[in-house]
């Protein structure tokens, strides 16, 4: 823990006791302009829905949803940028920094107490420098200052709420406060007087620890090799990531460590690895139904649509089918690309004057009453559909959501539809055969969602980020391939086409960070450049495409984005990759992710890109690289490597190697598609797959001149399996194929 100036706040007890100091009440001279038609797109947050025009601040500017929700704050918001910072300089004043996004409920519940609040405005307006930053839009920027808060607090999360010295220093931070002192929480008011009253009086002292706290977060954030370090033992750090992995699973609801969980796809696709490298072991079979019970106890909960996803018949399967119907219907643009994401909050009814949060999505027993009256025919007891679908899903009379976790109230009397119980102890409950419960819940499910089709939609953040829509296109791209469902690798080529249109500059060969819908269907760029999660989440992107549509142009690009990456981000010094390019004089720190979360360190993504690069180029330089990827973060992957699973993973693919499977033939043939389907449908990790199509011009003859002497046998599709370029016998059946690819 890094000792911070907040202790300056402190007195006995340990409890913050703030007073009041004396404030100037000057008036705040604020600007009143009409509101730009991007606003309609902004109306998350938790206000109402009137539609009076309302004072403005700077932010009516800016593009990012989330800003634009805070535009009618009367708050005096700065934008992050240079006009801020020579503002908190020329006039000495600390800045006040407040980091979310658009579709998080607590940034809503803060700027609905404080940021809304006259008084606290002013007390803003008069004495800070107050900036707003979107963390999706300016991820670098999160990352500092999370890491700050993170190790001078027990924890983090959003809204980020830190104080900065003139030179964007942190000495004090926290996440969410309510606006006057609680029983368990000093009140953001209280907290807001009583730092300035330390910048007053101990302005020296503050600005002395500002700089060893950032010292201390030089040291800690430093992620390097030493040397010439080899790469950890991929044996010893798989084992003991899933070890730690099974140490924390939840035996009964699936995933890992206690509530609130989130979901984590690293953990997964760990689980996933280690089984395909471990089938014939106990652990291999623990690690199989850990993952596959976490999977499915995730698609009967509350995180799961139940009422918009209506569809088939394979379990896996049918949810994938329901998150690429919700991602294609309600968070596609026409261009191509894919918004951010949906609020959790928005108005209960067309009359509401509140948001609250889930009222698009939780349902009272009246209402499930109300839409499922038809009797149930052909069983003794007199029973309605509605009876058989709250028994299924759980609903309750007086709700079903435990008020311990609804702070505020808003889900009392409400219900989360959670599966509670298999579809045979549902139908035997009531008497009913298996096809008449399916039939019956689908109706159902129908119903309901015609009826909730009438409530208002939760606010739309129709921001576009190069690295969600690189994930998304991996998705589409996966399943379409494995699913054998051409729709879904169409829809992640117009995605791929859409970044290469709008959110990459052919001329610097860079990415861009971010567009955002403009008006009448057009697409507006932003000025901020890729970080490094939006190169490699893209350049996996194209990798799985090309491996999806056989296109080989998607490798092209792909190639050169990784050049471009090495470029920009690479530490010849420390070996891996930086967050960030060189270079920008308002972040104090240029940092390494050091741990998987909901999205994959980018470092993790990258070792895989390096060796997949390497397997389509014969570049061993990326290989190379690679591995001291793997040696800058060893003491981590040794000793918690349940912090980066996916880096854990990649490391087994460094120390195996890759396997090219190469097949020879006419993609538009039967029998080359024989062959692709078997590899799609064949779960083996660490392998990459290449058509060879006999175009000796292409791209892929151009590098693996291997190639050019694989020849189809018999005059048919022909696979071989092949590893540092040297190949396996030749084989035509998709049996044989399997037997090469399974271990």
């Amino acid at each position: 823990m890094i000792s911070a100036p907040v202790a300056l706040l402190r007195r006995a007890g340990g409890r913050l006791l703030l007073r009041r100091a004396g404030l100037s009440r000057t008036s705040w001279a604020r600007r009143s302009i009409q509101l730009r038609a991007a606003l309609a797109m902004a109306t998350g947050g938790k206000g109402s829905q009137s539609s009076i025009a309302r004072p403005t601040n700077r932010l009516i500017h800016e593009k990012s949803p989330y800003l634009l929700q805070h535009a009618h704050n009367p708050v005096d918001w700065y934008p992050w940028g240079q006009e801020a910072f020579d503002k908190a300089k020329r006039e000495d004043k600390l800045i006040f920094l407040s980091v979310g996004y658009s579709t998080c409920h607590w940034c809503h519940v803060m700027e609905q107490e404080s940021f809304q609040n006259e008084e606290i405005g002013q007390i803003l307006n008069d004495n800070f420098v107050c900036i707003k930053v979107d963390r999706e839009e300016r991820p670098d920027v999160d990352k500092v200052y999370m890491a700050f808060v993170q190790a001078t607090s027990s924890g983090g999360g959003w809204p980020m709420s830190v104080w900065l010295t003139p030179d964007l220093k942190p000495f004090v931070g926290g996440t969410y406060f309510p606006p006057e002192d609680g029983i368990y929480q000093v009140g953001f008011r209280t907290v807001l007087l009583r730092i300035l009253e330390q910048w007053k009086r101990n302005k020296t002292s503050l600005m002395e620890n500002s700089q060893k706290i950032l010292s201390a977060l030089l040291a800690r954030t430093d992620v390097g090799a030493r040397g010439e370090e080899a790469p950890p033992s991929s044996k010893e750090v798989m084992s003991r990531c899933f070890q730690q992995l099974s140490e924390s699973y939840d035996e009964e609801y699936g995933g890992f460590s206690e509530s609130p969980k989130f979901p984590t796809p690293v953990n997964l696709n760990f689980l996933f690895s280690y089984w395909a490298l471990h089938r014939s072991t106990n652990e291999g079979a623990r690690a199989l139904q850990m993952a596959l019970h976490t999977l499915k106890m995730m698609a009967y909960g509350g995180v799961h649509d139940h009422i918009a996803q209506i569809s088939g018949d394979e379990f896996f399967a049918d949810i994938v089918a329901d998150i690429l119907l919700y991602v294609s219907r309600d968070l596609s643009d026409g261009s191509g690309g894919f918004y951010s994401a949906e609020d959790a909050d928005s108005y209960p009814t067309v009359q509401s004057t509140e948001k609250q949060e889930g009222a698009f999505c939780v349902w009272t027993a009246e209402e499930i009453h109300w839409n499922l009256p038809d009797p149930i025919e052909g069983i003794p007891e007199k029973k309605t559909m509605a009876d058989v679908f709250m028994l299924h899903y759980g609903v309750k009379e007086d709700g079903n959501v435990n008020p311990m976790k609804d702070p505020h109230n808003e889900l009392k009397g409400k219900n989360v539809l959670i599966v509670q119980y298999s579809l045979e102890l549902t139908a035997a409950r009531f008497g009913l055969q298996l096809e008449q419960l399916k039939t019956l819940l689908a109706k159902g499910k129908e119903k309901l969602y015609k009826a909730r089709g009438l409530r208002p939609r939760p606010h739309l953040d129709t921001k576009m980020l190069a690295s969600w829509n690189g994930l998304m296109i991996s998705g589409f791209a996966q399943s379409g391939a494995i699913l054998g469902k051409q729709e879904y690798t169409d829809r992640a080529v117009r995605a791929a086409s859409f970044l290469q249109h709008h959110m990459f500059s052919a001329a610097t060969g860079k990415l861009l960070r971010s567009c955002y819908r403009g008006q009448g269907n057009t697409v507006e760029k932003s000025s901020i450049h890729g970080f490094l999660e939006d190169y490699v989440f893209v350049i996996q992107a194209l990798f799985d495409l090309y491996e999806a549509s056989l296109n080989p142009s998607w490798l092209e690009w792909a190639v050169q984005l990784q050049h471009k990456q090495d470029e920009l981000f690479w530490d010849p010094k420390g070996f891996a990759y930086f967050s960030t390019e060189a270079g920008d004089p308002s972040l104090l720190l240029r940092m390494k992710d050091d741990q998987d979360g909901a999205e994959p360190c980018p470092n993790s993504i990258a070792v895989a890109n390096l060796l997949r690069a390497a397997s389509y180029t014969s570049h061993k330089e990326w290989v190379k690289k690679a591995g001291q990827i793997l040696a800058a973060f060893s003491e981590r992957l040794l000793k918690i490597p349940v912090v980066l699973p996916e880096m854990a993973r990649s490391a087994a693919a460094f120390h195996r190697t890759l396997k090219q499977v190469v097949i020879c033939g006419d993609p538009a043939g039967e029998d080359t598609k024989e062959l692709l389907q078997c590899y799609y449908s064949t779960y083996t990790p660490n392998r990459v797959l290449i058509l060879a199509d006999g175009d000796t011009k292409g791209f892929l003859y151009r590098h693996l001149g291997f190639l050019s002497s694989l020849e189809k046998k018999d005059g048919k599709a022909t696979a071989y399996l092949c590893e540092n370029f040297a190949c396996s016998l030749p084989v035509t059946s998709s049996q044989e194929l399997r037997r090469l690819l399974l271990p």
